[in-house]
């Protein structure tokens, strides 16, 4: 790697870090770092990628644990059904170029912006665990969240956010806090599997760890001491999937 090329994978992996740790999509930058900045092949990408994953969401996770947000033993429910689906997610993206499901992503993301904007109202209420929620439900929506994080991660963030909050009513913050362990424990483990295929280059993941661990651990101290962290991490949210919107469907903008 060239000077350049370090600065830039710590400076990226910064951002990564905050916008994963708030929001999600945090990845389309660090992927693009890998690929288009380093050249590292999609699937080399995606391992490679999951290094600084797994830093920042550990990084996040102590956070949030150390100031009450995050209570492991009570994300049990969600954090297992995420493993299975994260384990048949990474089996499948050794095999499937990631860029075949590129298509899916695109409109995946428009419809999630307008169930973002649609009732803000509830992006900004407390977590509410009084009525159980039907696990005919939430088990099939952990399943798919985990397959599709262990197959790409890309966006991961934002479907979970949108998980936690409509369905299962968590509040933002709380919701980024629970998001932050699931990932960290799934990703340790498809960390694992792409290791055994020879997928992840170590020291270009370490270099884009550094910065993901910094921006994913002074993120999560903000979230978890900030009143308004909620309010924050939806407007974020929102920007998030406009501009990946707009990335993914190549929208030239043209101002005056």
């Amino acid at each position: 790697m060239e000077p350049y090329q370090y600065a830039i994978a710590i400076i990226g992996g910064a951002f990564a870090g905050a916008l994963n740790t708030l929001a999600g999509n945090g990845s389309a930058i660090t992927l693009t770092i890998l690929t288009e900045i380093i050249g590292l092949p999609p699937n080399m990408a995606n391992g490679t990628n999951r290094v600084g994953v797994f830093t920042q969401t550990v990084a996040g996770s102590l956070s949030f644990y150390r100031n009450g947000i995050l209570k492991p033993l009570e994300s049990i429910s969600i954090t297992v059904p995420c493993i299975i689906g994260a384990i048949g997610g990474v089996l499948t993206a050794v095999y499937v170029s990631n860029e075949q499901f590129k298509t899916v992503f695109s409109y995946m993301m428009v419809f999630m912006l307008f169930v973002i904007l649609v009732k803000p109202k509830r992006w900004l209420r407390k977590t509410d665990l009084s009525q159980p929620r039907s696990p005919w439900i939430m088990i099939p929506a952990f399943l798919a969240l985990g397959f599709y994080g262990g197959f790409i991660q890309m966006g991961m963030g934002v479907f979970f956010l949108v998980t936690m909050v409509l369905l299962a009513r968590y509040g933002l913050t709380d919701a980024n806090g629970v998001k932050n362990f699931v990932v960290a424990v799934y990703t340790l483990l498809v960390l694992a599997i792409f290791q055994w295929k020879g997928l992840i280059r170590w020291e270009v993941g370490a270099i884009i760890a550094i910065g993901q661990t910094a921006g994913g651990w002074f993120t999560a101290e903000y979230a978890s001491k900030y009143k308004n962290a909620d309010r924050w991490a939806y407007r974020l949210l929102i920007v998030v999937v406009v501009f990946a919107i707009i990335k993914l469907f190549n929208i030239h903008l043209f101002f005056l």
